[in-house]
């Protein structure tokens, strides 16, 4: 008889961490979990959410009898609720767990889960921190710390926290044996209980009550870490794609001032331009945006680069129909462009064509951009993805964006130009077609 007292105690704590892990599916109820301030209606439905399914153990023990008693976790689910959600939580849940109780005549469930509930709020309200009631501990461990003198606080209320769950039993223990018939217990007719089996049975409600906190918090830090990766990418995303060479800059406002008195107009063309892509830089907030941006904001920058190059510079565009509303990662094409013109055709006398071709092929976005200058030794083509600042960026943005699911390659020949190619996942959106503004008027659509 033992032996099967103590199976089901085991099957109690089983049911705790199953109903626990149930709960954690549910989106809402984790979002639920993550919330340290709640409204009344956050904890009328957090209440309402783990009623549902605590209220569900009780209904099936009362259903089938004697047969599936350690389903029934109506005074831990009132207590957990009141410890994570508060004085309302606890008590709504209580009163709603109690009701397939009350149905079988026990008339003083829905009292002592109400009031579960409350001392589980108490707790709450006592903690002495938000993360407190997340940091239960066990008794061992809690008393150690007291002993070590380390985490006087946190120790003593999780010791708190332990005598309250012990006495939440005995309150039941003792109302079963008071009220028999009122109030549902595991032991209450067990006969010729030992010391152990009464030991067992407190220890198994402290266990029933921490398991799912403990579950939950995992939960939590999982969630956590995963929003806490999720603003480190866009924070490395927003510094990579804000990455503009200074010496464009310098070299574009010294263009300004010798043009002024030579070339007016010229110099005003210039600052539109400059304006269009410093205006793209400050007001870009999305990671991805549609090709035909890129390829636009391509063109105001060769417009500048045009003023000190003049007709040595000269660009083509070979886009796929299919691609101009596909979604790339902002600043996707300006570094690698700015690498053919300073390291391809900078250098060389007759000056160069830069071309930019796009295709969609199998649900994959291809993007190749070319040059014919100079090329790139093989030494320092082996360490371009190391050290190239314009390749490692783009090449660091798509590694975040598409983890392994990307391909990025550069060619080079010396003497006969480079070619860059990347290979991304069609991606679609419903960005609109804007109409061009003032400067994008100043330069044409296919080549510089």
């Amino acid at each position: 008889m033992l032996q099967q007292h103590l199976v089901i105690l085991m099957v109690k704590l089983a049911v705790a961490a199953s109903l626990a892990s149930v709960l954690t599916r549910s989106t809402r109820f984790t979002q639920m979990l993550m919330r340290e301030e709640r409204t009344l209606m956050h904890r009328v439905q957090m209440a309402l959410v783990s009623a549902a399914i605590f209220a569900s153990g009780v209904a099936a023990r009362v259903v089938t009898g004697s047969s599936y008693q350690a389903v029934d976790l109506g005074l831990e689910g009132s207590l957990v609720m009141g410890m994570l959600g508060g004085y309302v939580t606890g008590l709504l849940a209580g009163v709603l767990i109690s009701i397939p109780a009350m149905f079988n005549g026990e008339l003083m469930s829905m009292t002592l889960f109400a009031a579960a509930g409350v001392l589980g709020g108490l707790l709450r309200d006592v903690a002495p921190d938000k993360e407190a009631i997340w940091k239960l501990t066990f008794p061992d461990q809690a008393l150690f710390r007291l002993l070590r003198k380390r985490d006087l606080r946190p120790a003593a209320f999780s010791l708190v926290c332990v005598v309250m769950i012990l006495l939440a039993e005995f309150l039941r223990s003792t109302m079963a044996k008071l009220f028999p018939g009122r109030v549902f217990a595991l032991q209450e007719n067990w006969t010729g209980e030992g010391p152990w089996l009464v030991v067992a049975v407190y220890a198994t409600t402290l266990l029933s009550v921490m398991l799912p906190i403990k579950i939950w918090n995992s939960k939590r830090y999982e969630r956590k870490l995963e929003l806490q990766q999720l603003s480190l990418n866009e924070a490395r995303l927003a510094a990579l794609s804000r990455q503009i060479n200074p010496h464009f800059l310098f070299n574009t406002l010294n263009s300004v001032a010798s043009l002024i008195r030579q070339n007016p107009e010229q110099a005003r063309q210039v600052v539109y331009k400059l304006s269009k892509i410093l205006r793209r830089l400050l007001r870009q907030q999305e990671n991805l945006t549609p090709l035909r941006e890129e390829l636009s904001f391509i063109d105001a920058y060769l417009a500048i680069e045009m003023v000190r190059f003049g007709d040595k510079l000269r660009f083509v565009r070979d886009i796929d129909p299919a691609t101009p509303n596909l979604l790339v990662p902002s600043m996707l094409l300006q570094p690698l462009v700015e690498n053919s013109i300073r390291h391809g055709l900078s250098s060389k006398v007759d000056g160069g064509t830069i071309h930019v071709r796009s295709r969609l092929l199998d649900g994959r976005l291809q993007i190749l951009v070319e040059d014919d200058g100079v090329g790139i030794p093989e030494e320092k083509l082996a360490r371009l993805f190391e050290q190239g600042i314009g390749v490692s960026n783009v090449n660091e943005r798509l590694k975040v964006l598409f983890g392994d699911d990307y391909k990025m390659w550069v060619d080079s020949r010396l003497g006969e130009g480079t070619s860059t190619g990347i290979d991304i996942p069609e991606q679609t959106g419903g960005t609109p077609e804007r109409a061009p503004d003032r400067s994008d008027a100043l330069v044409g659509s296919e080549s510089l």
